[in-house]
């Protein structure tokens, strides 16, 4: 780069809990048939994308290192997610997975990681990776990592109702509070969108 020119700023992004986000909540979600997209899912990602944001699900799967799941189920469960999302016209621009536990399984997969939520290290793999400007990037879920993975990362903090969401917003009160709360992953994107153009002109607030 010659001096004096400006280094080109990376897309923003929104970084998305998996379960109880997009999909459905269930405990250990280890196989294709439990998959369930979350009403308004798929339209909330095929918004962010015509809005001009890179969306990217961090997701912990400590299913992994349990032994209820291994990598290559993970994976067929992951592509069934983007091709349902497919057939509703949205797509993921990645999905990074934490598969650790700090104290249960087996080493590699037992250890204190940089990657497992709220832990940044998934969203810092993704800005290398894609190239993404966290100054305009958003995390959306439903659980207290999420909130404090945008604490992290300096990224806006949207909390969803679905999943856990409504016990997480219950604990926010005394803890990390979100910039914004949102029925569905749809209304989230809706808000992060209308957030954006605030910002863009100098109205947010």
């Amino acid at each position: 780069m010659k001096p004096g020119r400006r280094r080109p700023r990376g897309a923003p992004a929104v970084f998305v809990d998996r379960d109880g986000t997009l999909n459905r909540e269930v405990e250990y979600l280890t196989t294709v048939d439990r998959l369930r997209l979350l009403p308004g899912a798929a339209e909330g990602v095929r918004r962010l994308h015509a809005a001009g944001f890179r969306v990217v699900v961090v997701t912990n799967q400590s299913a992994v290192a349990r032994g209820l799941v291994d990598s290559v189920g993970l994976r067929e469960i992951h592509g069934e997610l983007q091709r349902r999302l497919a057939a509703r016209g949205a797509r993921l621009d990645a999905i990074y997975v934490c598969p650790h536990h700090p104290e249960l399984g087996a080493p590699p997969l037992r250890r204190r990681c940089r990657c497992r939520k709220p832990a940044p290290g998934l969203v810092q793999r993704a800005v290398r990776e894609i190239g993404l400007d966290l100054r305009r990037s958003y995390c959306v879920g439903d659980g207290p990592a999420d909130l404090a993975l945008a604490m992290a990362t300096g990224t806006r903090a949207v909390l969803v109702l679905t999943g856990h969401g409504r016990r997480t917003a219950l604990a926010a009160r005394a803890g990390v509070a979100p910039a914004h709360v949102a029925s569905n992953f749809r209304a989230a994107a809706n808000w992060i969108i209308d957030d954006a153009a605030r910002s863009r002109f100098g109205r947010r607030r």
